[in-house]
């Protein structure tokens, strides 16, 4: 594969958004790794974005919110430019510490109307439920049936998110489409 070849649009999937081969990380903007510089944070985003790359990957719970603000002001001016990634579902307590997840229908309705109103956008190009982590003792019992289980009705319930137009590509951190469907 040439060069020229390597920085060619790709299309995400059979329906997804063609984006740049490269995205773009948001999360250590949001003082994931140590203190973070705004300014520094949405220069990097401009940068990026004038330098051809289009998606951005955040997660609703980076910097308890405070990533998706960052973004939405970075890309305010500059519709079109940027396809939104978004992770959601988890839970995180106060000092950042994991707490779990939820996938409940109730709860896919306010964490995309959070991250709508953070964002500053009417919807998100794409969703990502976020990787559920199971509990120590579900990794010793080894019952992967269980996760399946709830990830599929979990996915069944994102689905019907994206078809109200909400969003408008779904994603899987990481199993495919013919593993979760039925």
């Amino acid at each position: 594969m040439t060069a020229a070849e390597h920085h060619q649009p790709r299309r995400l999937g059979s329906a997804g958004p063609t984006v740049f081969p490269l995205a773009l990380g948001c999360m250590g903007m949001s003082g994931t790794y140590g203190p973070a510089d705004e300014r520094e944070s949405i220069a990097t985003i401009h940068a990026a974005l004038d330098a051809g790359v289009t998606l951005l990957d955040t997660g609703d719970y980076y910097g308890a919110g405070h990533n998706e603000l960052l973004i939405g002001r970075a890309v305010r001016d500059r519709h079109g430019k940027a396809v939104l990634s978004v992770k959601f579902g988890a839970l995180r307590g106060p000092d950042g510490s994991w707490l779990g997840m939820d996938a409940r229908p109730a709860a896919l309705k306010n964490f995309l109307s959070y991250t709508l109103t953070r964002l500053g956008v009417d919807h998100v190009d794409i969703r990502v439920l976020t990787k559920r982590r199971a509990a120590a003792s579900e990794r010793r019992s080894h019952r992967p049936h269980r996760l399946d289980y709830e990830l599929k009705r979990d996915y069944q319930r994102f689905l019907q998110e994206r078809n109200r137009g909400r969003s408008d590509s779904d994603g899987r951190p990481t199993r495919s489409r013919d593993e979760i469907e039925d």
